[in-house]
């Protein structure tokens, strides 16, 4: 028999069904024995009597909780029932797969879930509960809508290459390989790809896909390996049109996620959305730096050229507070503190025309105008202290006509933080990769 989901079947009412999932609760009484059955859709209660197969009964008795179940049998009303209204008159059962006991913990107990660290190490079983699914439900939707409106905007997607001969990025986060006889890195961001793309005349290109940072970090927003979202596009007169569309292109996704499943993250997790309103606020970081001072929030000495995290939570909460926005670009960072492909201020030498996006005071992307001047980057480049013989595949790009473009870099799983309010990284992303965790 075809197998039901459990959400369906108010539609067989008086029929047979079979259902499979897993066995969530068992209730063994003197007479009966009540199963609640849960698959990815619901709950269900299944009722055997005893005395009607001994052999069944046996069986089920012996069972432990979250055992993978087959069970057929007839559907009915009962009004007694809390899930639904309705159970199942079980007919037959399957053992597909056993649950050895005890579990090594209640996924659950809610109020008494063990340590987050202890739960990574048993993910999968961390993973049945609803609010994981849902999380993971959520993301599909989102990457959904962030496809759907580049899609609708001429934008093409592409898949770089995570095995690269030069660093992607400036400085020392960087995973080395051997590769044969010489040493490969693994891709910090898709960023000189994109912009191949840019100099082979695509004009408009994204990406969504793994990104590697050997960042030593153990805060609750830091992971060596997470799923990055790109974007570049060409014949741009400033880094104000990369924001124009970025935050078009964000509010588009909270426009899908609401659709679908703004009732049940408000009912879950206590977090009504709403769609940003657009523009979003932005403010220079020599003015950033202001106000920092006037409200009072001192930047340490060596942030002189930049944030730090504190300094983004008193910029979210002020902006929240005076505009009531979640998000704001903060953008005209200093040269010393961005990439050597970072065009710089026409008419501010020592600044670029860049920005970060805050979401909730916690950065979620940065994006750039890039240098596209062959001259200019090789200049900017040994600025930086770099040699140019291992990216002059990358220099390259630029010497035969590449036009003005500019792009931007968003953490996928930082935005599902800053969507439903999550407390650490670790809860919104599938497995967690960090400087201690490998496995599972």
């Amino acid at each position: 028999m075809e197998r039901t989901l459990i959400k369906n079947l108010n539609q067989h009412i008086e029929e047979q069904v079979t259902i499979q999932g897993w066995l969530h609760t068992l209730r063994d009484q003197k007479n009966m024995q009540f199963l609640i059955i849960r698959d990815r859709t619901g709950l269900v209660q299944v009722a055997h009597y005893k005395k009607g197969n001994l052999e069944l009964a046996e069986e089920i008795s012996t069972l432990g909780t979250e055992s993978a179940l087959t069970l057929s049998g007839k559907v009915v009303k009962n009004e007694i029932v809390k899930l639904g209204g309705l159970e199942i008159q079980l007919e037959s059962l399957q053992v597909e797969g056993a649950a050895d006991v005890p579990l090594p913990f209640e996924p659950f107990g809610e109020n008494n879930l063990p340590d987050q660290d202890f739960r990574l190490d048993w993910r999968y079983l961390d993973l049945r509960r609803e609010i994981n699914q849902m999380i993971f439900e959520i993301q599909s939707t989102a990457e959904q809508g962030m496809r759907e409106f580049w899609l609708k905007n001429d934008f093409v997607e592409i898949h770089s290459p995570k095995i690269m001969g030069a660093p992607s990025e400036s400085g020392a986060e960087l995973f080395s390989l051997p590769y044969f006889e010489r040493t490969a890195y693994l891709a910090q961001s898709p960023q000189f790809y994109k912009q191949m793309a840019m100099a082979a005349g695509f004009e408009r290109v994204f990406e969504i896909g793994p990104v590697f940072r050997a960042d030593p970090s153990f805060t609750s927003r830091h992971m060596t390996e997470f799923t990055g979202v790109d974007m570049e596009m060409s014949w741009i007169k400033t880094h104000e049109d990369v924001m124009d569309l970025m935050e078009r292109w964000l509010a588009y996704t909270y426009e899908k996620v609401i659709e679908k499943h703004g009732e049940e993250i408000e009912s879950a997790l206590n977090v009504k959305l709403s769609v940003p309103k657009i523009p979003f606020p932005r403010i220079t970081m020599a003015d950033a730096h202001i106000l920092l001072d006037e409200i009072g929030y001192e930047l340490p000495p060596e942030k002189k050229f930049d944030l730090d995290p504190g300094a983004e939570r008193a910029l979210g909460a002020y902006f929240k507070e005076q505009q009531d926005h979640d998000y704001v670009f903060v953008t005209e960072w200093p040269f010393e503190v961005r990439p050597f492909y970072h065009m710089q201020h026409p008419e501010k030498p020592g600044i670029t025309l860049s920005f970060d996006l805050l979401g909730k005071g916690l950065e979620v992307a940065t994006g750039a105008q890039r240098e596209h001047r062959y001259d200019i980057l090789q200049t900017q480049a040994l600025a930086k202290g770099l040699t140019l013989e291992p990216i002059q595949n990358y220099l390259n790009y630029f010497r035969y006509g590449t036009p003005p473009h500019g792009g931007f870099g968003f953490g996928l799983s930082r935005f599902l933080m800053i969507l439903l309010d999550l407390s650490n990284i670790r809860e919104a992303v599938f497995l967690f990769r960090g400087p201690t965790r490998l496995t599972p």
